[in-house]
């Protein structure tokens, strides 16, 4: 602000003037009844308010004493999502929790604790004891990973190859539907009318690590089909599917599921409609002339290229001879599925349009060769070992946590390529997630051998942050994937049965001699770790 000088004599030419002002303005308001405007004064509103969106972290805090290590009661931490603030820290869980899932709604969180319990607590900015449940399991359960659609609660239970399922607020049992050996999770939308699938490994002798151990020497997994309606739950016949699948995700219409197949390094296509393989002999579609193409298996390696005798049209550019595929996300915008290829180092972009009447989308040349649409896939280098990836709302860019190198891979699904060097993170990440709106969006990032959260700003693609939460990090989930509503990641990832390890190789190798599935959850390396490794 500029300030301008006056000297005396300016000062009182500027009092006569304004003395007259001020006269004949009483003047005129004395002459009668005369028309006045009216002001209405406008205040600005200022700038939109941001959306409520939060980051929830669970984490287990632990003692050690001689080298044995005590698990302590389960924190939950809600970090605001446009202030990077902790709202709430101190939410009580059981003892040693091991895996978080938030669910359709992004209002309530769930974890499965060692101490054989479960809780459920809000994902709220405001901590009441009140609002907290606690379920102690059946002395039997072996539950594996929770699905938490808008209603209900479905658990994966190893000891009895069935779902268990749970209606009401708070939670209690209601069926168990079995559904085949080792089932490892569910997915679905949940509501009455329609269909979830229960997806089973097939593996009856089991120690939680075969498919992270040798998962091509393990059977064919399938995914049954529960029918939900208002008078119970049914099964369908089951579907055969690739070797140790240990993940699965809806496209965002339902009518296809991809599910993830380890053993195989492949991605096995179920047309939900139909409730089978995405299978079809090439036809004409009547309604618009034009060619239809079924892809029941996706390979995702150069082995499976080779196995499966299927070739993607766009051919194996970037492919590795083993992929190795632990997770992924369908991403709405662009139609496509973005797979984490842990033992290749890659993440593996497919296209998979429907058209408007569910079959898959492909484009032909004059020689009937497909060019584009359904099956297109480019393969991208990324850090070591990623264990995990995210994708913005608007497809732009994917971000992988990569477990080995301690790193975040940014990848541009346009070009197909890494936008940038790899991001430094603290600790040795297993998990990212992100929530973005318009105007910007924020990654978060967590590793199991560490009590920080890492937060990357999508605006310039920086570390923005890092929070400290109690105890290290069993997992982090977001409220809502577009900072407004709604949360598609509803299912818990336990590690084991195929999912990565909480440590790194370095210090716990599935492979070696005397690993045990706990020692795969193990979040701090102690002797009973760092000796099962590979000599």
């Amino acid at each position: 602000m500029r300030l301008f000088r006056m000297n005396v004599g300016q000062t009182r030419v500027r009092l006569v003037q304004m003395g007259a002002a001020l006269t004949a303005a009483a003047l005129i308001a004395g002459c009668g009844s005369q028309y006045r405007s009216v002001v209405t004064p406008i205040n600005p509103s200022g700038p939109a308010s941001q959306p409520e969106s939060w980051a929830v972290v669970v984490s287990a805090p632990s003692t050690t004493t001689n080298g044995v290590t005590t698990a302590l009661p389960g924190v939950a931490t809600i970090i605001d999502y446009s202030g990077d603030s902790v709202m709430a820290w101190n939410y009580l869980l059981g003892t040693g929790p091991t895996s978080l899932t938030v669910d359709g709604t992004g209002s309530t969180g769930y974890t499965i604790n060692s101490d054989h319990t479960m809780t459920s607590f809000p994902v709220s900015d405001t901590f009441q004891y009140k609002n907290e449940d606690y379920l102690t399991l059946p002395s039997g359960a072996e539950p594996v990973n929770l699905f938490s659609p808008s209603s209900a609660l479905w658990i994966a239970d190893r000891a009895t190859g069935a779902i268990d399922i749970e209606t009401g607020s708070p939670q209690s049992f209601v069926d168990a539907v079995p559904v085949g050996n080792t089932p490892i999770m569910m997915i679905g939308p949940s509501s009455s009318g329609s269909r979830n699938y229960a997806v089973s490994q097939n593996i009856t002798s089991v120690s939680g690590l075969e498919c992270n151990a040798s998962p091509t020497a393990q059977p064919l997994g399938q995914v049954t089909g529960i029918e939900v309606s208002s008078t119970g739950y049914s099964l369908d016949a089951a579907i055969p599917v690739g070797q140790c699948p240990v993940y699965a995700v809806e496209s965002s219409d339902g009518q296809r599921l991809f599910v993830i197949n380890r053993g195989s390094d492949t991605v096995s296509v179920i047309n939900v409609k139909k409730d089978t393989l995405d299978t079809c002999t090439p036809f004409t579609n009547p309604e618009n002339g034009e060619t239809v193409t079924c892809h029941p298996t996706l390979p995702l390696s150069l082995g499976a290229v080779k196995t499966t005798g299927i070739t993607p049209f766009n051919g194996t550019t970037g492919m590795t001879q083993s992929a190795g595929p632990v997770y992924a996300e369908y991403n709405t915008t662009n139609q496509q599925l973005i797979v984490a290829d842990y033992d290749g180092g890659t993440i593996s972009v497919i296209d998979v349009p429907l058209d408007e009447w569910g079959n898959d989308y492909n484009t032909y040349d004059s020689n009937g060769n497909i060019t584009s649409g359904f099956g297109k896939t480019h393969t991208v280098k990324v850090g070591n070992n990623p264990a995990s990836v995210t994708v913005l709302v608007d497809g732009s860019r994917a971000y992988t946590a990569n477990q080995t190198d301690s790193t975040v891979s940014i990848v541009n699904l346009s070009s197909y390529t890494k936008e940038k060097a790899d991001l430094g993170v603290v600790g040795h990440p297993r998990t990212v997630v992100s929530t973005q709106n318009s105007l910007y969006g924020k990654v978060y990032v967590a590793s199991p051998d560490s009590n920080v959260v890492t937060i990357i700003s999508t605006v310039d693609d920086i570390v923005d942050t890092t929070q400290t939460v109690t105890g290290n990090v069993v997992d982090v989930r977001v409220s809502t994937q577009n900072a407004v509503s709604g949360n598609n990641n509803n299912v818990s990832r336990v590690p084991g049965f195929g999912q990565p390890c909480n440590l790194p190789i370095s210090d716990f190798d599935p492979t070696a001699s005397g690993a045990t599935l706990t020692g795969c959850q193990a979040q701090v390396a102690t002797t009973s770790t760092t000796t099962a490794t590979k000599k």
